[in-house]
């Protein structure tokens, strides 16, 4: 396995293409605040329903789609193509390949934002979940990621480093599968300009889109950030990965097992039973290469510990770590059949969907990007350190309120709506649920204003961090690699 016995020369820090990586890094942080604050208002809506105003694009059935792909796609995709593009550089010691294709990457994502944004308020979208932009966006999609793809590895392919980085295999899975995942799900037959259809029907469509859904989940939202993971959760601990084996068989267990498990969203769906059960038990078995995982990013602090004390940036990527083990363990759990009976099309899953997306997701892309922004300006530290602390206990209480209470609230769903009297009828009504549910989504708005508040503190710090004039950065080209 490579190691850290490597000798380097000093040559111009203009080798590397960074406009393209500030300029992603950026959007990140812009789109982060962005997505969070319409997921604030869209909480709040299901607690004072008067806040969409009677506006048709701001109801909430228009606005959570909106939430969802300003998260997923607008913060999470720009933190990628961000650390991508960086780690990639670094660990090949060579410059991306084609600046203008990597400068039509940036724009024809942001792009495709805006787009998003203009078009689904005004009702223009699929209804598939986390696929709802129209035909003539997905095309733009395809375009981007396809380039995003040839940008990649055709500098993998013009390393100067024999060996290519783990953090690079999971980065390249990730391009791969969602290409697939995008354009196999998307296949639709037009008929406007702003309206067409799907050519699945049926069960088969309910099968393609959560064979899409869940590996979206998959490969976006977990391989390309076990990426950003194995390159800066070392990095900032100034310590090497705790076991290289293990996160090589990591990373083939995991792409391995990971294109099996959707179907476990269509429990008791017309679905056919096997095809539900073998989403259950692959479901199962990813509990081991994911708590593998977990526990190699956490175990490579070991020697290092003390350093949580003093730094905020490894507090964000640890409990980034926590939360992908519990949210890894929880997903298993919630998708066999007895428990997915309780738990399925209540708040339980939202609060599920958070702690991945906002603990997991979110927590590792912070912490990689306030390790990733000072570098990129030549400084050791962000503007504020202080600051950085202050974010992360905004965004742990945070989020830890906003779970709590839908997990809570999820539960109590649950067993409400399957009580039953003795003569068979309900014992509760619906109305009754939400009624009880009510005090919860005080809660969750009082969660998700943290963890914005925490985002907006980002935005300062990223900003003032930005404003310091930029001194030149030797880069490192190993001239002997070990064997």
């Amino acid at each position: 396995m490579p190691n850290a016995t490597t000798t380097y020369a000093t040559t111009d820090a203009t080798t590397y293409n960074d406009k393209v990586v500030r300029q992603f890094t950026a959007a990140t942080v812009i789109w982060g605040v962005v997505g969070m604050a319409v997921g604030l208002l869209i909480a709040a809506q299901l607690a004072w329903p008067w806040l969409n105003f009677d506006q048709p694009w701001l109801t909430y059935s228009r606005l959570r789609p909106l939430h969802t792909n300003a998260v997923i796609f607008a913060f999470g995709g720009c933190g990628l193509f961000a650390t991508a593009y960086y780690i990639v550089q670094r660990t090949c010691q060579v410059r991306l390949f084609g600046d203008r294709l990597a400068a039509f990457t940036f724009w024809g994502w942001q792009a495709v934002i805006v787009l998003v944004a203009i078009t689904f308020p005004l009702g223009i979208q699929q209804n598939k979940e986390y696929a709802e932009p129209e035909w003539f966006i997905d095309i733009l999609i395809a375009a981007v990621w396809i380039v995003f793809g040839v940008v990649f590895f055709g500098t993998l392919a013009k390393r100067r480093v024999k060996h290519i980085y783990v953090a690079n295999w999971f980065y390249a899975a990730f391009i791969i599968a969602v290409a697939l995942l995008h354009i196999v799900n998307n296949l639709a037959i037009p008929v406007s300009l702003t309206k067409s259809y799907i050519v699945y029907s049926g069960a088969v469509d309910a099968m393609v889109q959560w064979w899409y859904g869940h590996n979206a989940v998959g490969f976006f939202l977990t391989a390309g950030f076990l990426g950003m993971m194995y390159y800066f959760v070392p990095k900032q601990a100034d310590r090497p990965v705790y076991s290289y084996r293990l996160s090589v068989v990591h990373f083939w267990a995991l792409i391995a097992i990971y294109m099996w498990a959707g179907p476990h969203h269509l429990h008791y769906t017309a679905l056919p039973d096997w095809v539900q059960s073998l989403g259950m038990v692959f479901s199962l078995i990813l509990l081991a290469p994911s708590w593998g995982g977990m526990l190699n990013g956490i175990l490579t602090l070991s020697g290092a510990w003390h350093k949580l004390r003093t730094d905020p940036v490894l507090k964000f990527m640890i409990v980034a770590l926590s939360f992908y083990g519990m949210s890894t363990f929880e997903g298993p759990m919630m998708s066999i059949k007895t428990v997915n009976s309780l738990s399925h099309y209540t708040d339980w899953t939202i609060g599920h969907v958070h702690a991945g997306a906002l603990g997991w997701v979110g927590f590792i892309t912070i912490g990689s990007l306030y390790c990733l922004i000072p570098r990129l300006r030549g400084r050791r530290d962000m503007h504020s350190m202080r600051a950085v602390e202050t974010h992360f206990w905004l965004a742990t209480i945070g989020i830890v309120l906003y779970i709590a209470a839908m997990w809570m609230a999820g539960v109590m769903q649950g067993l409400m709506w399957r009580a039953t009297n003795p003569d068979g009828t309900l014992t509760y009504t619906f109305v009754e649920s939400l009624r009880e549910t009510y005090p919860f989504y005080i809660v969750r708005v009082a969660g998700g204003a943290l963890y914005l508040g925490g985002m907006l503190l980002m935005a300062w710090n990223t900003w003032k961090t930005w404003q310091v004039e930029r001194e030149p950065e030797p880069v490192l080209i190993p001239t002997a690699v070990a064997a």
